[in-house]
């Protein structure tokens, strides 16, 4: 079964969905017009003082934002989306101090939400998700999925009637982090696997992603251990970013590279016609946080 992010079945639901909304991008004072911007060439600063000014934008707790550092180019690259306010940017460069000229910032269209709903949806409560790989612990086989959606649903279910029961939700972490282990508790339901584990993407990779929405689509890894602000101001860090597009109800769903295991999908912004960002909880961590396997 493949999943993604959740997609909330009713309309308080789905606001709820987007209070979880976050927004990652790259912008450049002068390019967003940041009041005591001025246009000077781009400052770079070593690794430790780059992790100083990441934990500054941290700190200046704006929703609808995201952040890695990208210490080849001495660089801390923020992406905004549409609901980050002048203010809010400026509120940034305030709080980067001195450290606001090694800041490359870009705008993104839309807004940043968790997608809830290998891709096949998973339904538990209200909410629709999508699953990610299948993985095994000693004997007891379990599937991997998004923990914003693990936090929502005690049990999940192959149909949105709930008639079948796949299993209960074993554990699941969110913010922080974003993954959760659902136990397969239904002999009856087949999990075939065919991926393996392997180490962390890297920049430039080509990779796919497969949701219960919006299908399989492809792009490249744009960075590496952003950080991620939703609208809400849940925070989760080490995700891989892309420019792989994704909608609601696609949280949970593998992000893969050949049979190459990676992520699974927890937010992102845009949608599939017009393109979009899109942010993968490594799969690595869930790997390593339960003792399972890919297989």
């Amino acid at each position: 079964m493949r999943t993604k992010r959740r997609t909330p079945r009713t309309g308080t639901t789905r606001r709820r969905t987007r209070l979880l909304a976050v927004a990652l991008g790259l912008l450049t004072a002068t390019a967003v017009g940041v009041p005591g911007a001025a246009a000077a060439p781009a400052h770079t600063a070593e690794p430790e003082q780059l992790a100083a000014i990441s934990d500054a934008v941290l700190k200046a707790e704006v929703n609808g934002t995201a952040w890695y550092v990208d210490e080849a180019a001495g660089r801390v690259v923020v992406t905004a989306d549409s609901t980050v306010s002048p203010a809010g940017l400026a509120k940034i460069m305030r709080t980067a101090g001195t450290g606001a000229a090694t800041l490359t910032v870009h705008r993104v269209p839309g807004v940043f939400t968790p997608l809830l709903a290998a891709g096949d949806a998973i339904y538990g409560g209200k909410y629709r998700c999508s699953l990610g790989f299948n993985v095994v612990g000693g004997s007891t086989h379990y599937f991997l999925t998004a923990g914003h959606c693990g936090n929502v649903a005690p049990d999940w279910y192959t149909d949105a009637a709930h008639g079948t029961r796949i299993g209960p939700t074993v554990s699941s972490t969110f913010p922080g982090h974003d993954y959760a282990l659902v136990r397969y508790d239904n002999s009856a339901l087949a999990h075939p696997g065919g991926f393996t584990s392997a180490p962390n993407a890297v920049v430039g990779e080509s990779v796919k992603r497969t949701g219960s929405t919006s299908g399989t689509h492809g792009g490249q890894v744009t960075g590496l251990n952003a950080t991620v602000r939703y609208t809400d101001g849940g925070t989760v860090r080490g995700l891989i970013q892309t420019n792989v597009c994704a909608e609601p109800g696609d949280s949970g769903g593998p992000l893969y590279d050949g049979t190459k295991a990676l992520g699974l999908t927890s937010g992102g912004s845009g949608d599939c016609t017009s393109g979009g960002t899109t942010f993968f909880q490594p799969v690595n961590a869930a790997l390593a946080a339960y003792g399972v396997s890919v297989y």
